[in-house]
Parts: structure tokens; sequence; C-alpha cells
């Protein structure tokens, strides 16, 4: 017998809580399991930026569609809601 498992894909948004910088990333991991990743040190820029706490996250179904979604929030309009997003979850 096959089990099947859902795929889930994410959008998320880290803050620095060293500097208040913002991360975009994605990934088909739990985002809380991506966060981890990133306190290690995972890549150049977060190892500089760390410690980070999870601001905000989507899901997906389709690998496409969070692949739109994450470019969206690095075009202007996209970084002016990021942003809103963020200072949401601040207060």
């Amino acid at each position: 017998m096959v089990l099947w498992t859902k795929l889930m894909y994410f959008v998320y948004f880290i803050k620095s809580e060293k500097n208040d910088k913002i991360y975009i990333g994605r990934t088909d991991k739990e985002p809380k399991v991506r966060l981890e990743e990133h306190n290690q040190g995972s890549n150049t820029w977060t190892k500089q930026n760390r410690s980070f706490k999870l601001v905000h996250y989507e899901s997906f179904l389709c690998k496409e569609d969070s692949i739109k979604k994450e470019a969206f929030y690095k075009t202007g309009i996209g970084s002016k809601i990021k942003l809103a997003i963020c200072k949401l979850m601040d207060d």
C-alpha cells in the first residue's frame, strides 16, 4: 500500500533581531524548520544577520505559485505590502 503525502510550499518572512532587516524566502520545508536553519547560519546573508524570528508565512499547493509570490514580495508594491504585514505582526 502506498501512502500519499501532500507536498506544501511556503513563502516566509524572517526578521533579524540584530538589525530589523527582513529576509524573504521560499521553501518546501516547514517554516519553523527553515527558521532554525537560518539561525544556524545556513547562508552568508543569514549568518551575518542572525538571529531571526519568523514574522509571516503563506502556504501553497503549487510550487510555481510560491515562486511567483516570492518574486512579488520583492517588487515595489510587493515590498510595501511585506512591510505592512511585518508592521502588523510587530504590533
